[in-house]
């Protein structure tokens, strides 16, 4: 393709830039070749002119499509890059939250700084046993691959940990260990995988520590060899360390820590064996305070002290007392480094003996203070004659103390290492192992020193041995596939490894300038100078430094200063100092007890010889293995999560060869296609005639039209390959063809909706046209029509108008002249009325006012008298108290006496003259009193004759007045009447109001005991809430239960075969040891089975409970029912508040409610007083019928009933007694059981004797409380009992057969004379078949021939097609019949026993066929069945016939057996869905995810090297093969008898397992994420779902189980951009965790350019709106989860006398009876 077809307008390109490395920018017009420059605009707007080299003419980089942005592989990628890797490795670190990405054979792991839930043993068994291009990029599958390659192809594997300090090389190591351990089980004695993993901390703990760059930076290089066994079980591991960074234990740099033991040390120094190293906090010592930091943010010293004291237990080659002296040693460093040296000249110093630091030092490593204080103050020179002893000045003391305290580092970091590796060492042979190397990375820094300049010579060698690898699979592809090879330029770093270690190099000339007596930095550096400036092109000298030389590497140059390159070369220490540390025998021993120390001497051995040699040995380690390599990048240098510094992030790539990967893959051809993938994805571009059978002809064919230049593509034997940017070049045909296409679709839909839109209209216009026409004609008709009705209606109007108004007026006239003559005869008759009216009012008028007159005087003139009288008698008494006064006076009397004659005579005249006026005026008045009365009288007489004149008129008029007077009578009668209605109404009214209070109270009354029942429904809610929390408890701790019992039965099983693999070797004290284990595992399982039981029954109370609830209830919702139609009744008229109104509609159907309700109440009660009489007199007529017609019978029944009242009365006695006996047994149990302790104790005792003695002592007493255990016999005395008890019971049968029979005879008595009686008739005798029993007949001893033929050696397929199913279990239960019928009990013990022993044989043996597990299953379930239907309990019983009851056990009580065949339905159960799930596994992937009938345009995206595995054409995994498989099983359980619930459980579990399995897979594969991926997942489960309606297994819940699933499909193919998608989502995925629903959302990757990626602000949308949700917070499904089974009772309709045995089981041997 020209640069113009890539380069044109809106072509995105790569543009450089200082910040960010590379921009995005996009072509603004089509370049032309030649152009100078590329018009770009970038992404803010911003236009750009970049120019072109014009020597080179190199175009910017091309940006790959938005399809192929995020892949998992970097070589997927079309066009390869650096801006395209840097950009993947962002849009995957920082938008989907994946931190690792694969680049060819090497895994990319960047840091997150933050802790993921990806490392759960969940995901290590999801990515267990899959092929490496199948899941997402993980440390997990670079380690699964190496475990795999290692088993498959029995070579040895390393895997490469490489990166820069604070990457997360060893988290990457770690982990990968931890999946080693986790995958594979050790074959010794103990855990070695957990001796494995313990190493950690302690390597943590003594080689690690804080730096700038990283908290927990690993300040060494380490290769661990984990060994493996022919089984690939871990049996041990070593270790090798490389370049230790001694010089941290002396000197730190700022916001830098020493190694970690330290500051646990110090942190632990309150401790009480830590008193003695006289410890204190970090600060106090100077090799802990130099860097400023002793403490790290989220990091608890102490906390960590504990995990190494428990790793360094753990290991166990460790003992306590060498741990103490590690710390012992460790706090004598500490304690040296704070030694003071005081200066005395410029070449003199002295050490005080009373230091009191050096004082501890000596005594924590137990050599003399005083020798040591001379030591570090002088040193011994040797010559040929004579030695000298010079003392030496204050710096070179210093550095002589830093010395040694490296030294005695380095030598106790030595030891730890070595007792690792003997703690670690393989027991057996070692067939292979793989080696994890974690190293540093490329190092530069500002001053780079002889660190530095090792480790990036290791680097050069690593690198090196990755090029050839690299270069190796390349060559070994191309010749596989049969291409043309042609040679790929790549970068060689020999060179440069010559430059440092080959003859003169730079490590040759330092070893030789470390031997001259007098070498130095300076000479050695000028050495350099002269001997590789001009013949090395790697060699540099820097500018401005004399003392300093540059270095090309592959990464980058480096330029190391010399300053201390030899003196870190030599590593020389004081040789005093070492002879006063090994010459006593203190603490110090521990450090060279094991190895030879070297002596230092004139010319000491350099450090780099044996650095080289350990690097060659590690390489040629390397080189022997198959290496998997793991890249680890610091994102950014301020520990931020999920932030990457392009920057740092290239440098980093270009460091650790990631882009010379790129580089060598894009020199080749880097995208690699097989045929059915490129046809699968691009058959798009071609036509249907092109699609030929031969799908690499195809493919031939269409790259041939698409791509002219043939070497851009290359064709091989199984796969295409394409050079760099062809793949993008394919994808963009492709979209335009899908975009035209769509195009295509859009112009023809919008054209049939255009044209189907104006047909639509036509017709809709020319029906509109049709329908107004016809209207218009229909109006203009009725108008017609309407005109000519107007007409005819205005005329018989007019006419009946003018008739009307003439009728009016006629009838007007005459009412004005009725109206008008009523009115003048009224005026007269009122006239004539009014005059007679007047009349007798006024006489009325005067007669009443005369009487009111009369009565107004008298009652004037009474109260003058009275007031007359009273001030008269008031006058009086005043005279008369005067009087009386003066007449006490002399005086008085004589003024009396004087003139009282006078007086006197005066008197007498004055009242005659008084009479005599009186009488002449009393004669006066009666004479004018008879004139008046005369007067009066002529009067009235004249009045009288008038009045006899009106009389006629009166009489009239009194007849009227009496006729108004009936009529007010009447009103008043009508009034009095309405005043008592009105009364009454008031009183009802008052009554109402008072029974409206009662009703008012009642309801008062109603509302409290509606708020009572709602409170009993909150608590009946709450209590069906806690049901349903102890039904899910219930079912947890079924399941617990179950686990546990396949764990005992597992460890019964694990016991036996000890048993059977036991003999008289040494091996019997591991086996005695293990069998003590055993016996406590079974003693723990045996207790945790009793409290499940107890469990089980509590939960069995609650059920009950819960039914009783379920009844109240129910009447509270018909109370409930009944209160809101009272309520309704009451606020139907008067509103919600207002009470009804007495006489109101809802006051009178209250009542009438209530009256109702009295009266049916009433009914009620007497119809059972009815029934009762009624049942009283039908008892009575029954008894007295019954007596009539039995007579003498019915006395002997009474007397028959007597009798077993006795007999009652006596089985109640004796029941007394088998309790109190029951009682003493108990005691005698609890006796039995201080005798077994005792026991135990005993076995104790035996421990403290000699071996074999012991051995055999503790095996018989094993063995013996094994088998008690395992099968209880009772004691010799219950025995006994029970043995009189089953004969008082049979003695008590047979006094009751016996009365029976009397009564019986005593019938056919009664009956013969009738039959005597009847004709005797000719009867044809026939001859009566056998009636068995249901019981098969065996002599003692035949249990294990009868199991062997029928159990062992049975095959299930022969029994299951051709005879009844569950024939096995029938047969052994009719067995079993016998031995009871004949009362056997040892008969009953051996038979079940043996069953149950053969039953597990059999599944142990068998265990992995699921034909055989399934049958057995069936059986065993209903020989379980049997023994309970069987056992004559009343709730089995009942589902049985007649002839079952009778076939009933008659003697023993085998519930215990019942509860024993059940825990071994539970085993056998989870046996078959462990044999299920391995039939399964390999193919619901495949099934369900990996295959897609119809590719079409959702064909599969380009991938990388990492090729996924698939299947060939002819045996790919569909879902119709899944579905075969279902079915297969299925059928072969119906065929086999399984019951019906038990099928619908086992369908219930594959459905989960298919959910768990494919959404595991799901959440770990991001290729899989998409909208067409979620619309096959729903298809598919559809599939399963008809599948479960084909059988009736809908009610099973295993759609349920599917629920995750299916809501997983749905989140891909909804949309997912506005706030209502994001709530939508989360109302939808309610079976999906929180952590499940981001995962998808982050995974989602569009397969087509039509598909929008997911916003990153919309997946903080989804986790603020799912923040609240509480749910588990794990990723994965549980895929070991195995429900709780319930084994509900099942009878059987199969008559057990009609069962034939088949002479194909020959059991001849049996005979039935």
């Amino acid at each position: 393709m020209a640069a113009s077809e890539l380069y044109s307008k809106h072509a995105r390109v790569w543009l450089p830039d200082a910040e960010e490395v590379w921009k995005s920018a996009e072509l603004v017009r089509d370049y032309s070749p030649g152009d100078p420059t590329l018009s770009l605009q970038l992404e803010d707007g911003t236009k750009v002119e970049h120019k072109i080299d014009p020597k080179t003419k190199e175009l910017l980089p091309l940006r790959n499509p938005n399809i192929l942005v995020g892949e998992n592989d970097l070589t997927a990628l079309s066009y390869l890059h650096e801006p395209a890797v840097l950009h993947n490795l962002k849009v995957r670190f920082i938008d989907s939250k994946l931190i690792y990405t694969y680049c060819g054979i090497v895994l990319v792991a960047i840091n997150p700084y933050e802790s993921l839930p990806i490392y759960e043993a969940d995901i290590i068994h999801a990515y267990s046993g899959q092929n490496m291009g199948d899941m997402d990029p993980h440390i997990f599958a670079v380690a699964e691959e190496a475990y795999k390659q290692m088993a498959r192809k029995e070579r040895n594997q390393s895997i490469i940990v490489s990166g820069e300090s604070g990457a997360g090389k060893t988290v990457s190591a770690k982990y990968a260990m931890r999946y080693f351990a986790t995958v594979s089980c050790s074959s010794g004695e103990a855990n070695v995988e957990e001796r494995v993993l313990a190493s950690n901390p302690i390597m943590e703990a003594l080689g690690n520590a804080k730096t700038t760059r990283n908290d927990n930076s690993s300040r060494f290089g380490k290769y661990i060899e984990i060994g493996f066994d022919k089984k690939h079980s871990i049996i041990g591991a070593n270790m090798r360390t490389y370049l230790l960074e001694k010089s941290r234990v002396v000197f730190q740099a700022q916001n830098e820590r020493n190694y970690h033991i330290f500051y646990q040390l110090c942190a632990s120094s309150h401790l009480p064996e830590f008193k003695a190293f006289k410890l204190g906090c970090a600060e106090d010592f100077h090799c802990t305070n130099q860097g400023q930091s002793p403490v790290i943010d989220g990091v608890d010293d102490a906390k960590e002290m504990c995990n190494t004291r428990k790793a360094f237990s753990l290991l166990g080659e460790i003992g306590d007392s060498d741990q103490m002296e590690i710390y012992q040693i460790l706090s004598a460093i500490l304690h040296l480094s704070n030694v003071e040296v005081k200066e005395q000249s410029a070449d003199r110093c002295s050490i005080s003996p009373d230091n009191v630091h050096l004082v501890v030092f000596c005594e924590l490593l137990g050599v003399p203070c005083e020798e040591m204080a001379h030591w570090l103050c002088h040193k011994k020179l040797k010559t040929t004659t004579e030695t000298y002893v010079k003392p030496v000045s204050k710096t070179n003391a210093l550095n002589g103390r830093d010395a040694l305290a490296k030294h005695i580092y380095a030598r106790l970091f030595s030891w730890v290492v070595n007792s690792i590796n003997a703690a670690l060492k393989s027991a057996g042979k070692q067939r292979s192992f793989i080696g994890v190397l974690d190293i540093y990375g490329f190092e530069t820094f500002d001053i780079n020193s002889f660190e530095q300049f090792c480790i990036n010579y290791a680097n050069e060698k690593l690198q090196q041995q990755f090029n050839m690898h690299v270069f190796k699979l390349e060559q070994e592809e191309y010749m596989k596939e049969e291409i043309p090879w042609t040679l790929i330029d790549f970068y060689d770093n020999q060179p440069c490894i010559d430059l440092i270690e080959a003859r003169l190099g730079v490590l040759d000339l330092l070893d030789e300038e470390c031997k001259m007596p007098k070498g130095s930095d300076d000479t050695w550096a000028q050495k350099l100078y002269n001997t590789l400036l001009r013949q090395n092109a790697h060699f540099d000298k820097p500018r401005l430094s004399n003392r300093a030389f540059i270095i090309h590497h592959f990464a980058d140059k480096v330029e190391y200063q010399c300053v201390g390159f030899l003196e870190k070369n030599k590593d020389t220490v004081n040789e005093e100092q070492i002879n006063v540390v090994t010459s006593w025998h203190g603490i110090s021993l521990l450090l060279w007890s094991q190895s030879k120390i070297h002596m230092p001497g004139p010319f000491p051995l350099p450090k780099s010889p044996k650095f080289r040699q350990s690097l060659h040995l590690l390489m040629d380690t390397l080189n022997a293995t198959t290496p998997h390599y793991v890249r680890c990048i610091k994102p950014n240098d301020h520990k931020a999560p999920f932030t990457l510094d392009p920057v740092r992030a290239v440098q980093q790539l270009r460091a650790c060869g990631i882009l010379e990967t790129i580089r060598i893959s894009a020199a080749g051809f880097p995208s690699r296609w097989t045929y059915q993938e490129f046809f699968n994805r691009y058959r798009v571009l071609m036509k249907q005639k092109d699609a030929l059978p031969d799908r690499k002809q195809t493919c031939k064919n269409l790259l041939e039209k698409l791509i002219q230049d043939e070497e851009k593509y290359q064709f091989g034997k199984n796969k295409i390959f394409f050079r760099a940017g062809q793949v993008a070049y394919l994808e963009k045909l492709r979209s335009d063809k899908l975009r035209l296409a769509c195009v295509r679709i859009q112009k023809t839909i919008r054209c049939w909706l255009a044209r189907k839109k104006y047909l639509r209209m036509r017709e809709s216009a020319v029906t509109i046209q049709k329908h107004v026409r016809g209207h218009q004609a229909r109006r203009y008709v009725k108008f017609l029509r309407q005109t000519s009705a107007a007409v005819i209606i205005q005329r018989n109007v007019r006419m009946w108008a003018q008739r009307r108004r003439y009728q009016r007026q006629r009838s007007a006239a005459v009412a004005i002249q009725s109206l008008w003559r009523t009115y003048t005869a009224r005026k007269k008759y009122q006239k004539v009325c009014f005059i007679l009216r007047n009349k007798s009012t006024v006489v009325l008028q005067k007669w009443a006012r005369g009487w009111l007159a009369r009565r107004r005087y008298r009652r004037a003139l009474a109260a003058v008298v009275l007031l007359q009288s009273c001030v008269r008698r008031m006058r009086a008494r005043k005279e008369l108290k005067k009087l009386k006064v003066e007449a006490r006076s002399v005086e008085h009397f004589k003024k009396l006496n004087v003139g009282m004659e006078n007086k006197i005579l005066q008197l007498q005249h004055k009242i005659n003259e008084q009479r005599m006026s009186a009488v002449t005026k009393t004669l006066a008045a009666d004479r004018d009193k008879q004139c008046s009365e005369i007067e009066q009288l002529r009067k009235l007489e004249q009045e009288a004759r008038t009045k006899a004149a009106r009389l006629p008129s009166l009489l009239e008029q009194l007849t009227f007045l009496q006729h108004e007077l009936e009529v007010t009578r009447k009103e008043k009668d009508d009034l009095e009447e309405q005043s008592n209605i009105y009364r009454e109404q008031t009183q009802k009214v008052s009554r109402s109001g008072l029974e409206n209070n009662v009703l008012k109270s009642n309801i008062d009354e109603l509302n409290k005991h509606i708020l009572e029942q709602d409170q009993q429904l909150t608590d009946i809610k709450t209590n069906n809430e806690n049901t349903k929390q102890l039904e899910t408890d219930l079912a947890e701790e079924r399941s617990r239960y179950q686990s546990l019992l396949s764990e005992h039965l597992h460890l019964e099983e694990r016991h036996k075969d000890l048993k059977e693999e036991m003999d008289f070797s040494p091996v019997r004290s591991f086996m005695c040891f293990s069998l003590l284990l055993i016996s406590s595992r079974v003693k723990e399982l045996e207790q945790d089975k009793q409290a499940l039981m107890e469990q089980l029954d509590k939960k069995e109370e609650a059920q009950q409970e819960k039914a009783k609830r379920q009844e109240l209830e129910n009447e509270n919702k018909k109370l409930k029912q009944d209160l809101n139609m009272l309520r309704k009744s009451l606020t139907s008229e008067h509103g919600d508040a207002a009470p009804p109104a007495p006489g109101s509609q809802p006051y009178n159907i209250l009542l009438d409610q209530l009256s109702s309700s009295n009266e049916e109440l009433e009914m009620r009660k007497e119809e059972v007083l009815l029934l009762r009489s009624h049942m009283v007199r039908a008892n009575s007529t029954l008894t007295f019928v019954k007596r009539l017609q039995y007579g003498e019978l019915w006395l002997a029944y009474e007397g028959l009933k007597e009798t077993n009242r006795i007999l009652e009365c006596q089985m109640r006695e004796q029941g007394h007694v088998h309790s109190e006996k029951l009682k003493k047994l108990s005691e005698e149990v609890s006796r039995l059981k201080n005798e077994k302790e005792q026991q135990q104790k005993l076995f104790a005792q035996n421990l403290l004797l000699p071996e074999d003695a012991r051995i055999e002592a503790s095996l018989k007493l094993e063995i013996t409380r094994l088998t008690k255990e395992n099968l209880v016999s009772p004691p010799a005395e219950l025995l006994e009992d029970g043995e009189r008890q089953d004969k008082a019971i049979r003695k008590l049968k047979k006094q009751l057969k016996f009365y029976q029979k009397k009564v019986e005879d005593y019938e056919g008595n009664h009956e013969e004379p009738s039959m005597m009686n009847a004709p005797v008739r000719t009867v044809h005798i026939t001859r009566k078949e056998k009636e068995y029993q249901g019981m098969l007949k065996y002599k003692q001893g035949e249990e294990q021939r009868l199991l062997k033929n029928l159990v062992t050696d049975l095959k299930p397929r022969g029994v299951a097609v051709s005879f009844t199913p569950g024939l096995p279990a029938y047969i052994i239960f009719m067995c079993l019949r016998y031995a009871d019928n004949v009362n056997n009990d040892q008969r009953v013990s051996d038979l079940l026993n043996s069953t149950i022993s053969s039953i597990k044989g059999v599944i142990k043996r068998k265990g992995n066929d699921f034909e055989v597990v399934s049958f057995w299953l069936a059986n065993t379930c209903r020989l379980m069945h049997c023994l309970k239907q069987y056992s004559g309990d009343e709730v089995y019983a009942k589902h049985n016939t007649a002839k079952q009851n009778e076939q009933c056990l008659s003697n023993f009580e085998l519930s215990e057996y019942q509860q024993v065949f059940g825990d071994l339905s539970i085993q056998i159960y989870r046996q078959l869905i462990k044999c299920m799930e391995d039939i399964l596994q390999p193919i619901i992937v495949a099934s369900m995810l990996e295959h897609n009938a119809e590719q079409g345009v959702l064909g599969a995206k380009p991938t990388g090297m990492r090729k996924k595995s698939s299947l060939s054409e002819e045996g790919v995994a569909t879902v119709e093969v899944l579905l075969q498989r279902l079915s297969l099983f299925h059928s072969t359980m119906g065929q086999h008898g399984m019951d019906p619930e038990l099928i619908k459980q086992v369908v219930r579990q594959q459905f989960y397992i298919i959910c768990a399995v494919t959404l595991n897979n799901l959440l770990l594969r991001k290729d899989m994420c998409s909208w067409g991926k979620g619309l096959q997942i729903r298809f598919n489960v559809w599939q399963l779902n008809e599948w479960l309606v084909e059988r009736e297994l809908t009610d099973c819940g295993a759609k349920d189980t599917l629920e995750p699933l299916l809501q997983a499909a749905q989140l891909l193919q909804i949309r997912k951009s506005t706030e209502a998608d994001a709530q939508a989502i989360c109302s939808i995925c309610s079976a999906l965790t929180a952590e499940q629903i981001v995962k998808l959302l982050t995974l989602y990757t569009p397969v087509n350019e039509f598909e929008e990626r997911v916003d990153i602000n919309f997946i903080t949308t989804i986790k603020s709106l799912l923040k609240d949700r509480v749910e588990s917070s794990t990723l994965m499904m549980d895929t070991k989860k195995i429900f709780s089974v319930t084994l509900q009772f099942s009878p059987s309709c199969v008559a057990l006398e009609t069962i034939q045995i088949p002479a194909s089981l020959n059991l001849g041997f049996l005979s039935r009876i």
